[in-house]
């Protein structure tokens, strides 16, 4: 495990609910990436570059650390075809890294059905990044925030809380989730924020996937967000993933970022 995971409370359990489990590093894992990750791992980034490799094998020791706080035992974590951690049966879970930060998050199927984390550095997207991924709404929030807050780096966040969504959205849909499909509503001070879809969502379980709750913080040099989706209420039927593909588009958010490939 590596010694630079922080003990106790983790960033990223502040936004999820207390029936998730979740494990953080700051830096990655010590000695070689060989040492914590199974072969088939190993397989995954066998042609990546040094860092790439290090910061794979500390993403899986934080989810199995994580999945261990589930009572899960420890098994190798290989990659769907759009590049998402497989997790175990009756598992549901989220990576991310960005600079500096690694962490994990599952919870129990019956407990939560789908789990979002994200995390970026809290600083300013690249030149024409926001105008590639926020729609004019957004845009109008993220210029007025800035003015009113500069500490938060509001078109980041903006990415950030569009990959949360989409790392809800695409496991139990199998559907592709542009940047401009998906509306968000950031709180600067509630520390929340809301995701309309703007195409047709399936029915999955009885319940309509066209809104989503996140919540978000900025600390530490990071911004972190998270969507957790909650078992429908009782007497409804609990959501079944698609069995196959049923791809829409190819412009969703881990197209124009790492965090889906974990």
């Amino acid at each position: 495990m590596p010694t630079t995971a922080a003990p106790g409370p983790t960033l990223v359990q502040e936004l999820l609910p207390g029936a998730a489990a979740t494990s953080e590093a700051f830096t990655d894992a010590e000695g070689p990436p060989e040492k914590h990750l199974y072969p088939e791992e190993l397989e995954i980034v066998e042609d990546a570059v040094p860092s790439r490799r290090r910061e794979f094998a500390t993403g899986r020791v934080c989810a199995r650390r994580a999945l261990r706080g589930l009572g899960v035992p420890p098994a190798p974590l290989l990659r769907n075809r759009r590049g998402a951690p497989q997790w175990p049966e009756g598992v549901t879970g989220s990576m991310t890294h960005c600079a500096g930060y690694r962490a994990a998050a599952v919870a129990r199927r019956g407990d939560v059905l789908g789990l979002g984390i994200d995390a970026e550095p809290n600083e300013a997207l690249p030149e024409g990044v926001l105008e590639a991924i926020a729609l004019p709404r957004e845009q109008e929030w993220v210029a007025a925030l800035s003015r009113k807050e500069p500490g938060v780096h509001w078109g980041r966040l903006l990415f950030s809380a569009k990959e949360s969504v989409f790392k809800v959205w695409y496991p139990l849909t199998r559907r592709e989730l542009g940047f401009e499909e998906a509306l968000i509503e950031a709180d600067p001070d509630k520390g929340t924020f809301t995701a309309r879809v703007l195409v047709p969502a399936p029915t999955v379980g009885g319940r309509p996937l066209d809104h989503f709750s996140g919540r978000w913080l900025c600390r530490e040099g990071l911004l972190l967000t998270a969507v957790t989706l909650l078992p429908a209420p009782v007497g409804e039927s609990a959501p079944t993933p698609p069995s196959g593909p049923q791809n829409r588009r190819s412009s969703g958010p881990s197209e124009q970022s790492a965090q889906m490939t974990s």
